[in-house]
C-alpha cells in the first residue's frame, strides 16, 4: 500500500454578471468568479491537489485556458476527468480537507450540497470531504470583495 499528499490552491476574481460556483453548487451572490470555465475555485483547488499528488502536473495542462472545449465547462467535470486520470493510475481518495477564503457570501447553509457533489464524484463518503470557510477580516483582495481563494489537501492511496 502507498499513500501520496497533493495540495492545490486556486483563485479567481469575483465580478458583477457571471454566476458563483463554489464546490459544484451554484450560490445566489451579486458576484460570481471570473475564468474560462465557470471558476469554480474549489474545485479547481481540489483538481490540483489530485494531479499533485501523482506528479500530474497542474489543471492547465490537462484543461488550458487557450482550448475552447473548455470555455464555460462546468468544474464538476473537471474534476470528474481528473479522478479518471487518478484512477487509471490505480489511486483512489482517501480524505480531502480544504479551505475557502472569502468575505461574502456566507457559505456554511451550502457546505453539505458542496461536500455530497464532490463525494459523488470521487467516490468518498461525504464525511471524507472536509470544507472550511474563512474571511480575511476585510484585509486585501479577499476582503475588498475582489475575489476568492480555495485551498486542498488530497490524501490517496493505492490498497
Amino acid at each position: 500500500m502507498s499513500y501520496r499528499i497533493g495540495s492545490g490552491t486556486d483563485y479567481h476574481q469575483l465580478t458583477e454578471g457571471r454566476d458563483l460556483w463554489i464546490g459544484g453548487i451554484k450560490i445566489p451572490h451579486h458576484k460570481g468568479a471570473l475564468g474560462h470555465s465557470d471558476a469554480d475555485v474549489l474545485l479547481h483547488a481540489i483538481c490540483d491537489a489530485l494531479l499533485g499528488a501523482l506528479c500530474l502536473g497542474d489543471i492547465g495542462v490537462h484543461f488550458p485556458d487557450t482550448n475552447n472545449a473548455y470555455k464555460n465547462i462546468d468544474s464538476k467535470i473537471l474534476l470528474q476527468k481528473t479522478y479518471e486520470l487518478i484512477r487509471d493510475k490505480k489511486y483512489r481518495v482517501v480524505n480531502i480537507d480544504s479551505t475557502l477564503c472569502l468575505q461574502a457570501p456566507k457559505i456554511a447553509s451550502y457546505v453539505p450540497q458542496m461536500q455530497s457533489a464532490i463525494a459523488e464524484i470521487l467516490q468518498v463518503s461525504v464525511n471524507d470531504v472536509s470544507i472550511k470557510a474563512t474571511t480575511t477580516e476585510k484585509m486585501g483582495f479577499v476582503g475588498r470583495e475582489e475575489g476568492l481563494v480555495a485551498y486542498a489537501t488530497v490524501l490517496l492511496t493505492n490498497d
